[in-house]
């Protein structure tokens, strides 16, 4: 038998397994430092509360139990052989297949930002959600007992990043403090939390048609959300964030939703990374110069034509896993692999309650509103692992939709250090956006 060793049990690797599973003549080992995998496009909604982690992350040996051919090994991969297809554990174990798929993923991108990396909150994994979270709700909890730190910065939210991941996030929380936690602090003055959205580019969600993109502004602004465009982020420190323009915004919850590179790995597999750390691929989405070597998902650079790069979405590395399994297969049966083709659905992004922007199929037609806001939840709903997951986060978008009582948002983690508010005394003008002393 055939032995594939897959590494990452996201999108990419996760597909490209089950897909082999049908294949009788190989065996499957698939490594993750995780025993679970996760549903990355909803990890905003477990920050701000709507949904609970485990609407999001699914057991991998569950999901992979009926399939024989399959083991699944939790350990950390720290270096790859290209050569011998072979893969380095932390422990020290190695495993070796006649074919290997580099799918690990991708982090936080923070583009050398002073501070980032260890004041802010990325959004790309689970406990990156949970971590968020447990911090809205912390400062949240210090500001209804002690009101003079709001003057400095306790309701102030800053998101660095137009994308997709930071508008949502940035609309997802305005409905949060503005709607749904109302009645639970009603002591607190929640028309005064402030939420900055920063991008340097020249629009929000850039890559959308310029009527998503204005239509998406005036969902963001109706939540509360201030958008600072052409500005970037020079420095995140403990309790305040500094702008290029020169505007100091005092914050205790900085949300990077800033771009993704590849995981930490890909310095690590004996080839020179191209462009945000990924590895490039060739049409087949092998690795040029190491037959039986594929890079997947958010870990490579694929090209389509033109030189344009697939960018890192779930639908990409959904259909790139799919299609090594089938050219891993064509392989073993003496057969050409084929040229990945693309099959592009569309993009679209939820804004908040019945603001959503759609534009579907390859020719992008535009959908708005209440529509495009149900879309979204049929569309990303259906994309769930698991039935049972399928059915309560449903259930949980159609209680918060219609229910009168909301759902609980339980400040479990305590491991966090506590806010140190000494470090930041001068307040804010909310009008100029200065600092004053």
């Amino acid at each position: 038998m055939k032995h594939i060793v897959i590494v990452g049990g996201g999108f990419a690797g996760l597909n490209c397994a089950r897909k082999l599973a049908a294949q009788r003549e190989v065996r499957v080992t698939l490594v993750d430092k995780h025993n679970y995998t996760q549903f990355q496009p909803l990890l905003y909604q477990v920050a701000a509360g709507f949904l609970a982690p485990s609407n999001v992350s699914f057991s991998l040996r569950n999901i992979l139990a009926s399939h024989a051919n399959i083991e699944v090994k939790m350990a950390e991969i720290v270096s790859v052989d290209l050569s011998t297809r072979t893969v380095f554990t932390a422990d020290g174990r190695t495993y070796q297949g006649d074919y290997l798929v580099l799918a690990a993923g991708s982090q936080a991108n923070f583009f050398d930002t002073p501070g980032a990396d260890k004041n802010s909150y990325p959004l790309y994994s689970l406990h990156d959600a949970e971590l968020l979270r447990s911090r809205i709700l912390e400062v949240l909890e210090y500001a209804d007992r002690d009101p003079l730190v709001i003057e400095k910065g306790a309701l102030n939210f800053v998101i660095v990043g137009g994308g997709p991941t930071g508008a949502e996030m940035a609309g997802t929380l305005g409905d949060l403090l503005h709607r749904v936690l109302r009645d639970e602090y009603p002591n607190l003055p929640l028309n005064e939390a402030r939420i900055f959205l920063i991008d340097l580019g020249q629009a929000v969600l850039n890559t959308f048609s310029a009527k998503a993109q204005a239509y998406t502004v005036t969902m963001l602004e109706e939540r509360g959300v201030q958008i600072r465009l052409r500005t970037s982020v020079k420095e995140v420190a403990p309790g305040h964030v500094v702008l290029s323009d020169g505007t100091k915004i005092p914050t205790r919850t900085v949300i990077w939703a800033g771009g993704l590179k590849a995981s930490l790995l890909s310095n690590k597999i004996g080839v020179k990374p191209g462009e945000g750390g990924r590895i490039g691929v060739q049409s087949d989405l092998t690795v040029q110069g190491f037959p039986g070597v594929y890079a997947l998902g958010d870990f490579a650079n694929i090209s389509v034509g033109n030189g344009k790069v697939l960018p890192q979405l779930a639908s990409v590395a959904e259909q790139t896993g799919k299609w090594c399994a089938r050219n891993i297969a064509a392989d073993i049966a003496g057969e050409p692999g084929k040229s990945f083709e693309y099959f592009d659905k569309g993009i679209m992004a939820m804004i908040g309650r019945n603001a959503a922007v759609a534009e579907i199929g390859e020719h992008r037609y535009e959908v708005q509103g209440a529509i495009a806001f149900a879309a979204w939840i049929g569309v990303h709903g259906a994309l769930l692992c698991t039935t049972r997951a399928k059915i309560e986060a449903f259930m949980e978008w159609a209680w918060d939709y219609f229910g009168k009582i909301k759902g609980d948002r339980v400040l479990d983690r305590f491991s966090q250090e506590n806010i140190d508010w000494s470090d930041n005394e001068e307040k804010w003008n909310a009008d100029t956006g200065k600092s004053v002393k």
